[in-house]
Order: C-alpha cells, then sequence, then structure tokens
C-alpha cells in the first residue's frame, strides 16, 4: 500500500524556467521515492498564498524564489537563526500547520564558493556583490561567515553601497572576487548582463554567477573573454537543494 503523496513545491513569479521541478523529480525516480511529488506553483503575488495554503492538499515543504524570498517571512510562524540573520527565507517546511523558514542558499553559496576558490587566497580576497535582493542577502551573510570582506553594488545608493557607474579600475582591482547575485543574463533574457568594466578584468579575477540558466550568461563569458576565472550557479543550486531536502525531513530541523 502507497502511503499519502507526501507533496513538495516551488513558490515564485515566473517560473517557467525553473529548475527545482526537474531536479527532484528526477531525484524521486532515482532514488525510488515513490511517496512524494514536486510542482511548480506559479504565484502572481502573495497575496494569494494563504489560499493556496488552503487548497493545496499534502503540502509539506516549499522553495521560494524571485520576487518572494524576503516577502514571504510575514506569512510565516517562525524563522531559523539563519534566516533571521540574512532576512530571507528559500525553504519553508510545513508541519501541523506550522510554516517555519530557512535558507538553504546560504549552505550551498558557501560550499561551492569555497570550492572554487583558492585555498591561498581565500582569506584575502575582497568582494563586489552586484545586486540587493534575497540572493544577494544570502551572499553577504556568507562572505561575512568566511571572513571575506565586500562592497555592495546596486542601481541606487545606499549605505555601504555604490552605483554601477562609480565602480573605478582601482575598485575593480581591488576587489578580485565579483558576485552576480542579479537575475540579469538568465533565460530567456540571454543579452543582458549587469553593467561593469570587464575589460579590467584579469586572470587574478574570480566570477561567481549565481545564475545556472543558461551555464555560461553573458557575465561570465566577458570575465571568461578577459581571462577571469568563473563560476555559474549549477553547483551552489545543487547543493542548496539536497539541503532543502534535509531540512523537509529531519526531525531536528
Amino acid at each position: 500500500m502507497i502511503n499519502k503523496i507526501r507533496l513538495f513545491g516551488i513558490i515564485g513569479y515566473p517560473l517557467s524556467h525553473s529548475f527545482s521541478p526537474g531536479y527532484f523529480t528526477t531525484k524521486f525516480e532515482k532514488e525510488g521515492i515513490i511517496d512524494c511529488r514536486y510542482d511548480a506553483f506559479p504565484l502572481a503575488s502573495l497575496d494569494f498564498f494563504t489560499a493556496f495554503l488552503e487548497e493545496t492538499d499534502g503540502l509539506v515543504g516549499l522553495n521560494v524564489t524571485i520576487p518572494y524570498k524576503s516577502l514571504i517571512i510575514p506569512h510565516l510562524h517562525y524563522l531559523s537563526e539563519e534566516a533571521r540573520g540574512i532576512g530571507a527565507v528559500n525553504v519553508v517546511k510545513i508541519k501541523n500547520g506550522i510554516l517555519t523558514g530557512y535558507n538553504s542558499d546560504v549552505f550551498g553559496f558557501e560550499k561551492s564558493l569555497v570550492r572554487f576558490l583558492p585555498p591561498s587566497i581565500l582569506f584575502g580576497i575582497k568582494a563586489l556583490v552586484l545586486g540587493t535582493g534575497g540572493a544577494a542577502k544570502a551572499v553577504k551573510f556568507s562572505l561575512k561567515k568566511l571572513g571575506i570582506p565586500f562592497l555592495n553594488v546596486s542601481r541606487h545608493n545606499g549605505p555601504d553601497t555604490i552605483v554601477y557607474e562609480e565602480i573605478t579600475a582601482s575598485i575593480f582591482a581591488e576587489h578580485q572576487l565579483i558576485i552576480n547575485t542579479t537575475p540579469l543574463g538568465m533565460s530567456p533574457n540571454l543579452k543582458t548582463c549587469p553593467s561593469i568594466p570587464y575589460g579590467l578584468a584579469s586572470p587574478d579575477h574570480y566570477f561567481f554567477d549565481l545564475v545556472y540558466n543558461p551555464e555560461k550568461t553573458r557575465f561570465l563569458a566577458l570575465a571568461e573573454a578577459a581571462g577571469a576565472n568563473t563560476q555559474n550557479g549549477l553547483s551552489m543550486l545543487y547543493l542548496q537543494a539536497e539541503r532543502a531536502w534535509e531540512i523537509w525531513n529531519s526531525p531536528d530541523l
């Protein structure tokens, strides 16, 4: 007899190019997990979130993506310590009607970054963080844990934040780790990329793009053409997905 189906899914808008449904469906098939299903739930607004929960039977876990990683917080009962510190949630565990928010992006990014950077420069490098959304919050939380100083770059000035037009040659030379946390370059908008001076990149620079579709964004292609080292968001994505699965299934979390 098959147990009642445990339903997982992802909310965000739009979700036409989401990685998660395919990843978890394949995982369930490969590992013989027959009592679980993973669906995409495109919500045009979080105004529909309460009704969505009431109408969706068997829901035990959610991933949260753009643009709701921070906006989801008021809809939750509890936050993990990391999610509270970051101010963004990408994993929701649902148990007995209680919604608890977690952040597995920080786990995925940190593990992926440590693998990407040579150990000899890990504790001497400085970073430019492009973007200020929910993903950027997880990235900055990880950088602080690793002791990597960073400068925020956005379309608008703010505390400890410069605009793209203010990136000088000296700033670029001083910050050898460039992290794109924006959706620029994500399929289908393949020709877009953050407006930074790619011509100043060198073999001493490390470009990390959280975008994973396509595997080589314009951001990475331009950096690679200038001789820089590049890494896309795929390994981070796999790591955060497995961490989400662990959170949903751990009785201690």
